[in-house]
């Protein structure tokens, strides 16, 4: 009676010390699941599986507590989701982890992020689906999880669920999904998955959702601070953008007193003259002054042209109107017309095919606009006497028209600013001609409103040779 009442003296301390243990965090060893003489000692084995659980739930309040601190420190949601990744392993089996947010309507789900162990992601950001008559549907409304533990089997029962290829594409061979609830609300849904066959047959939900319960506000934390951050980079964009249109307002008002306040004076100056019936001027005198009023205004007309196209094509609305056009009939036009231009300055423009016939779709308008704009740059800057080509070859996917000066060419710090609005180079026109800046800005966006590319070739006081692409 004695040696019983020792032993059973003896198993209720080491209950209190398996307990003082447990409130000390101490979950190794809490207690021996057998007594002295071998027996199944049930208390002993009850205090087992609490120490056993609750060092489950220790290491998931690790886990939560590290993330939350990370999130406390402006964690983002692609970085919170690849710590879930890598803390997790040991709470819940997978080699696949994805996240899907619901859209704001709610009505379509859509792939946010998605990490697998050495393989190919299939199933990849953007990747949308309909809420509605899904299985996902049925998780949130009854929000509980679902287990999918042979997707193989499946999909061969659900062959039109493009999800479960794309991920059996992937290796994966079992799923577990949980909703995400955050503030009573559903958000969205985290994919568990694993490479094994069968990996959540002894799964415990309660494991599970309580996880999921955790990571759905830290989710969403982390989707509100994403959010805001872009709205932030969004805003700074906006600043960048309203700082770059003020400095193209001040130019603007820059070039309107200087460019037209200037030739208005000289037109005003000349007419004036010509209505003074006491001037005593000759008819020569008179035609010489039409003629340069006729000057100053034609260059006013182009500049206002340019300034209401640089107005139309940044509000984004250049619009184009293609037609079938031939390339060489077209160059040849437009080699004629700037030919009889450069007479006056002794350079001639020549034209230099490649023997090939072509045609292209283009706006004529806006072609015989890109052309005249770099044919007239080759002759104003180029000197005098000199030969300005231009030529066209076909090469795999386009036309590549190209027109080569005999010009100072384009120095490097020149370069970065080539085709930007209201940019004023290094070099001077040879001949006086005046220049808005705003020329090759215009080039450049009705080129790649056509589907093409433009660009320079030059050697600093070797010339050089702009290009542009059209599409076959």
């Amino acid at each position: 009676m004695a040696q019983a009442e020792t032993g059973l003296s003896d198993r209720v301390e080491r209950y209190i010390e398996a307990l003082r243990r447990m409130q000390r965090g101490d979950f190794s060893g809490a207690a021996l699941a057998v007594s002295t003489n071998g027996e199944v000692d049930p208390l002993a084995q009850a205090l087992g599986a609490l120490a056993h659980t609750l060092a489950g739930r220790a290491r998931e309040t690790e886990r939560f507590d590290r993330l939350i601190q990370r999130v406390n420190a402006g964690l983002l949601l692609d970085e919170i989701l690849e710590s879930v990744y890598d803390d997790f392993r040991d709470l819940i089996p997978y080699e696949r982890l994805g996240l899907a947010l619901l859209d704001p309507d709610g009505q379509t789900v859509r792939a946010r992020w998605a990490r697998i162990d050495g393989g190919q992601i299939h199933l990849r950001r953007g990747y949308a689906a309909p809420l509605a008559g899904s299985s996902l549907q049925t998780i949130i409304e009854t929000g509980q999880p679902r287990i999918l533990n042979d997707l193989p089997e499946y999909l061969r029962q659900k062959p039109e669920s493009e999800s479960t290829r794309l991920i059996v594409a992937e290796g994966m061979r079992a799923s577990l999904t949980c909703p995400l609830i955050a503030n009573g609300a559903p958000v969205g849904f985290l994919f568990f998955s694993s490479t094994r066959a069968g990996a959540y047959r002894d799964a415990h939900v309660e494991t599970f959702m309580r996880v999921a319960g955790h990571l759905s506000v830290i989710v969403e934390r982390g989707r509100l601070a994403s959010e805001l951050a872009e709205q932030k980079r969004a805003v700074e964009r906006q600043n960048r953008e309203l700082s770059q249109l003020n400095e193209h307002k001040n130019t603007f008002l820059g070039i309107a007193t200087h460019d037209l306040r200037s030739p208005l004076s000289l037109f005003e100056m000349a007419t004036s003259m010509l209505l003074d019936a006491d001037a005593g001027i000759s008819d020569e005198e008179r035609l010489i002054l039409l003629r340069d009023m006729e000057r100053q205004a034609r260059h006013m007309l182009s500049l206002i042209d340019e300034l209401l196209d640089v107005t139309a094509i940044e509000s984004g609305h250049l619009r184009l109107e293609l037609m079938p056009l031939s390339l060489g009939s077209f160059l040849a036009e437009a080699v004629e017309r700037h030919q009889n231009m450069a007479r006056p300055k002794g350079t001639r423009v020549i034209l230099s095919l490649a023997g090939e016939e072509g045609t292209v779709r283009a706006d004529p308008v806006r072609l015989r606009q890109v052309l005249d704009n770099l044919i007239s740059n080759a002759v104003k800057y180029s000197p005098t006497g000199s030969i300005i080509q231009v030529s066209a070859a076909r090469e795999a996917s386009a036309w590549r028209i190209s027109v080569t000066d005999q010009g100072p060419g384009i120095l490097p710090e020149d370069r970065a600013r080539l085709f930007q609005a209201f940019a004023r180079l290094s070099a001077h026109p040879t001949g006086g001609e005046r220049s808005t800046g705003l020329g090759l800005a215009i080039t450049r966006r009705v080129v790649e409103a056509h589907g093409g590319e433009i660009g320079v070739e030059s050697v600093p006081g070797q010339g050089a040779t702009f290009w542009f692409t059209l599409p076959h």
